[in-house]
């Protein structure tokens, strides 16, 4: 099961993604957006609300216990207050409108059906007030090394001794679109990681999409 997976890694995942890969764009987003009650979906041990603690109302869930637990650690690290709850994507334990941004990053891509998938990304609107806009990131299918594979793809992780698999699901930048445009989405970005730096944005190994709650 990928939560029993996500509590065995966390500990060598806190010390390996110590800092978060999307600073630039998580900061960016944090001048953007300047102030306001933000929700990290699948935060994680917390290194993306690093960019948002000064002026920002810090909201988190996440599916994995172990993970919470470091995320509370995390936050006496570096001083600063999230309010953290264990909960599942499909379904936040907010009331509708509650938030004024949000983000989910890496997230996504580990929820295994289209269904499931879809849903997630109707709760997430469902909690944002209207006018608010999430940001969202999930691998690239077209990654060059992934194009042996299908869709799903199983990740090892290995950590004293064994090897661990955590779930993939690839989507390519037009599925993303098209799922976020589903679960009705205003679509303001949808591009590769800062980072990358090819002209050709379908082999990025990340897809950036920032998207808008309508009024």
């Amino acid at each position: 099961m990928t939560k029993d997976i996500f509590d065995q890694i966390a500990p060598g995942w806190y010390n390996y993604r110590h800092w978060s890969i999307f600073r630039t764009e998580l900061e960016a987003l944090a001048q953007r957006w300047q102030q306001g009650k933000l929700l990290n979906v699948g935060c994680a041990h917390g290194p993306d609300f690093l960019p948002f603690s000064k002026t920002f109302e810090l909201y988190g869930v996440d599916f994995s216990t172990e993970m919470l637990r470091l995320a509370r650690k995390y936050a006496g690290k570096f001083r600063f207050v999230a309010n953290l709850s264990l909960a599942d994507a499909g379904h936040l334990p907010f009331a509708d409108e509650t938030f004024d941004q949000a983000i989910a990053v890496a997230t996504y891509h580990h929820i295994k059906s289209q269904e499931d998938r879809l849903k997630a990304l109707q709760e997430l609107k469902r909690v944002l007030k209207p006018g608010g806009e999430a940001f969202i990131t999930v691998w690239n299918r077209g990654q060059p090394r992934f194009w042996p594979s299908g869709r799903e793809v199983a990740v090892p992780w290995r950590q004293r001794g064994k090897t661990l698999y955590r779930y993939y699901y690839l989507f390519t930048y037009r599925e993303l679109e098209r799922l976020a445009s589903q679960a009705g989405w205003q679509i303001l970005q949808s591009a590769p990681e800062s980072a990358y730096r090819f002209r050709i944005k379908s082999f990025s190994r990340n897809i950036c999409l920032l998207v808008r709650k309508g009024d």
